[in-house]
């Protein structure tokens, strides 16, 4: 096959190519009207280039700081004659808890005053009123939650990436809209045989006491940092390993969203890295995304979007109509058929006209350039010799 023969089947097969790009969009795009974009809480991020985190996932628990915990208990005994607070009472330190009457004699008998030794929260009480106390007995517990310990469990080949300073995304169970950071302060004093773990103890901020010892938690622990790396939130992603791909906004188009097929590198617990699919600029949906792989009645067809959008009726795949497509529909349609025809018939129209003039000009060269050897008659004639004249 010559290189000629090569560039004409080409060029014939870009129309083809074209129309199977418009049937693919068509398939690929959904549009929704206002309400639908309400009703599926539609919220985009623009697609850009960022620090990316390489981290491991581990599962831990939060603690209690031991040097941040106290007892309070009576210097006498006696029997409890007021309580002052409860468990799950905020305390200072200095305050008084409890009051304890002596059983020295007197009348009335010596009553003293139990105060906190910390300021803290009430996590344990012995207390009842008329109750006897000891001085070698516990009144109850108070712990300072201020900052707490969070302890993941890490596999023991992985610990020995991680060193003091290095900090985790901390999400826990119970306070699934908080996010906390915590920088690893040491590992535990030995490993967990059956399960092959260590523990790593992170020291965590608790300003406003939501964390409670007992939590459970997902730790995201930050191994390494890349710069220029572009990703998208892992909420964007969809689909299975093998075919990922995201709903990018289109640029055009009001309330449209086209399905678009990514390659998806390293993930973390925010954000997946993305090969190939999208550019800088992209603006892909996040909240919302699983929904639009379903969404049916409130949507509307990607012709009826291309017709608003741009004036004039469109092919049910959104592609231009053709002249003669334009001109069958008579009366308006007909009008607007001539005036896309004296402007090329839209940009599929102009391509295809331009295309059919280059091959009508291939074509003429292409028998230009044919060997005489070819054309059989022309061949003969040449071939035969010169008569002499008489």
């Amino acid at each position: 096959m010559t290189n000629l023969t090569k560039l004409l089947l080409a060029a014939l097969a870009i129309p083809v190519a074209l129309q199977g790009a418009d049937a693919r969009r068509a398939a690929n795009t959904v549009v929704l009207d206002d309400t639908g974009v309400k009703n599926l809480r539609i919220e985009t991020v623009e697609v850009e280039e960022t620090t990316f985190e390489e981290t491991i996932f581990s599962l831990g628990r939060i603690e209690h700081i031991p040097i941040r915990a106290g007892a309070v208990s009576s210097r006498i005994s006696g029997r409890v004659v007021d309580l002052k607070v409860s468990v799950g009472d905020h305390v200072q330190k200095g305050s008084e808890v409890a009051r304890i009457e002596s059983r020295q004699p007197g009348d009335p008998p010596p009553v003293i005053s139990v105060v906190a030794p910390l300021s803290g929260l009430v996590t344990s009480t012995a207390m009842q009123l008329g109750k006897p106390v000891e001085p070698e007995n516990s009144l109850l517990e108070i712990t300072d939650l201020s900052e707490v310990y969070a302890v993941a469990r890490v596999p023991e080949h992985q610990a020995g990436k991680m060193k003091p300073g290095t900090v985790a995304h901390i999400r826990v169970t119970a306070l699934p809209d908080e996010k906390f950071d915590g920088e690893l302060l040491r590992f535990g004093t030995a490993a967990d045989a059956k399960s092959g773990t260590i523990d790593a103890i992170f020291r965590l901020p608790n300003p406003d006491l939501l964390l409670r010892p007992g939590m459970r938690g997902e730790f995201s622990i930050v191994l390494g940092k890349r710069d220029n790396v572009t990703s998208v939130p892992r909420s964007a992603i969809q689909g299975d390993a093998a075919s990922r791909f995201v709903y990018v906004k289109d640029f055009d188009l009001k309330n449209a969203f086209v399905k678009t097929a990514v390659t998806v590198g390293s993930m973390n617990d925010r954000f997946g890295e993305i090969l190939s699919g999208l550019l800088p600029g992209d603006e892909v949906v996040t909240q919302g995304s699983y929904s639009l792989a379903f969404a049916g009645g409130g949507s509307v067809s990607l012709k009826e979007a291309l017709d608003a959008a741009h004036g004039h009726e469109h092919a049910a795949d959104g592609s231009e109509l053709k002249p003669e497509q334009k001109g069958a529909k008579g009366g308006e349609g007909g009008a607007h058929a001539n005036e896309e025809s004296g402007s090329g018939g839209g940009p599929l129209a102009m391509f295809s006209y331009t295309v059919n003039v280059i091959l009508l000009f291939l074509l003429v060269v292409a028998m230009r350039r044919k060997p005489v050897a070819d054309y059989p008659q022309v061949a003969a004639k040449k071939s035969e010799p010169k008569k002499e004249a008489a």
